[in-house]
């Protein structure tokens, strides 16, 4: 049986695994399903079409599959799927999707969300990611593996971050973001890539030199970014890493990369 506090309100069409945990005053909507070992703390709300994977805690006060923050919204199923062993801290709010995106919002595995943090609609995060306090995100944002948004950090509507990349505290970009890249500022453009992050997750010394040759082909002063590209791609064809950032340029050519400021635009 499912320990539920006789306080909590849960309805009785959602879906509880039998090791869930539901605390004083929490709410559970009717379309939710949480998977086993879920804890949901007091006074935290679960709604809407959310799925929630196993082991994953929600804090007091935290909003898990409410409606988007959208105008075009008019009470569509969309939904929130969330998956397993994430934490979800106080006042964190993770919302829905909407119909004019794919409608669905998603979030994978063993992430950390601090407290205040928003994840908006249609937003696709990966696994491991960590978004610090009071970061946030507008709708269809893309963050790869591992990446990490620093405190009181934004991401503009439809921006991809790319795998390994990290934001610093009171970072904001408009533009993608590379894999293993480093923002650091408010709209400063790109501060290189993110060197204690490679390091921490086992990138040895030659990857990493062999990413920062790239790194400063890539954004150097002359010929344009698809030149600088291609030259990219021709000279390090053998590295998997640079690969990844090519193929992240190039997988939406419509899309501002965030660039260092001598090089932008």
């Amino acid at each position: 049986m499912s320990d539920i506090h006789p306080t909590a309100i849960v309805d009785p069409s959602a879906t509880l695994a039998d090791t869930v945990r539901v605390g004083p005053y929490a709410t559970i909507g009717a379309h939710v399903t949480l998977a086993d070992r879920c804890t949901v703390m007091q006074h935290a709300v679960v709604e809407g079409h959310t799925s929630v994977g196993h082991g994953t805690v929600i804090y007091p006060h935290a909003c898990v599959g409410l409606p988007p923050q959208d105008t075009s919204y008019r009470g569509e199923p969309t939904r929130l799927v969330v998956g397993s062993n994430n934490v979800i801290r106080e006042h964190a709010t993770l919302h829905t999707g909407t119909s004019k995106g794919h409608g669905i919002t998603r979030v994978g595995d063993n992430c950390l969300f601090m407290v205040n943090t928003h994840v908006a609609h249609d937003c696709t995060i990966g696994n491991n990611v960590i978004l610090a306090n009071n970061a946030v995100m507008g709708g269809h944002v893309t963050i790869g593996d591992y990446a990490i948004l620093g405190g009181n950090s934004a991401i503009q509507q439809f921006a991809r971050v790319g795998r390994h990349a990290m934001m610093g505290g009171m970072s904001a970009s408009e533009a993608d973001i590379i894999p293993y890249g480093l923002v650091i500022g408010v709209r400063d453009g790109l501060s290189g890539l993110n060197l204690i992050g490679l390091r921490r997750r086992g990138y040895t010394r030659d990857q990493i030199h062999e990413l920062r040759r790239a790194y400063r082909l890539l954004f150097a002063a002359e010929g344009t970014l698809t030149e600088r590209t291609n030259d990219v791609a021709e000279m390090f064809n053998g590295s998997a890493a640079v690969r990844e950032i090519v193929d992240f340029i190039r997988a939406d050519p419509a899309r501002p990369i965030c660039q260092p400021p001598a090089t932008r635009g």
